[in-house]
């Protein structure tokens, strides 16, 4: 089996790309005083997860390749990325959730039930927890990365490729 260096390089570089963003979140109040803006802004973390996907199917395509990648290798570049990323992705919530972030839980709570997002504090906690954004983030994380793939393999495909 060839060297997943890349593919580990990549995950790697997403990761540590995620817990930044879930600072500047934080540090930018979304996580408390601008609350209310979290649901819509967070949304923008998608803008720097596509540039790390197109980087790293180009840098695949340059370093592998030699500059030639059919559509098939470069999905399964970033499906094995993902798969990494995702694999990853409960200690990454863990971390920002504890560590980073740690009162997000209960501001995100107490927003939710006073904007009668949820009915009462129970069912709000029962969605925001820990365990809950660990499923969600795993499944999430999968589904995202496949479908960035599967979009971006096409722009970084050799076009005389399949």
């Amino acid at each position: 089996m060839k060297s997943l260096r890349l593919e580990f390089k990549w995950a790697l570089i997403f990761i540590v790309m995620s817990l930044l963003w879930m600072l500047l979140e934080k540090l930018s109040g979304l996580h408390s005083t601008h609350i209310d803006m979290h649901m819509y802004l967070t949304n923008l973390f998608a803008i720097p997860a596509i540039i790390v996907y197109v980087l790293a199917l180009k840098d695949k395509k340059k370093t592998d390749y030699n500059g030639q990648m059919s559509y098939k290798q470069g999905f399964i570049f970033g499906l094995i990325t993902t798969l990494i990323i995702t694999v990853f992705a409960p200690l990454t919530q863990w971390v920002t959730s504890t560590v980073i972030t740690p009162e997000y839980f209960p501001n995100v709570i107490a927003h939710s039930v006073e904007t009668g997002y949820y009915a009462n504090q129970e069912e709000a906690e029962a969605f925001f927890n820990l365990k809950s954004y660990m499923v969600q983030s795993t499944i999430f994380t999968f589904v995202m990365g496949v479908v960035t793939t599967a979009v971006v393999a096409i722009f970084v495909r050799t076009k005389s490729q399949t």
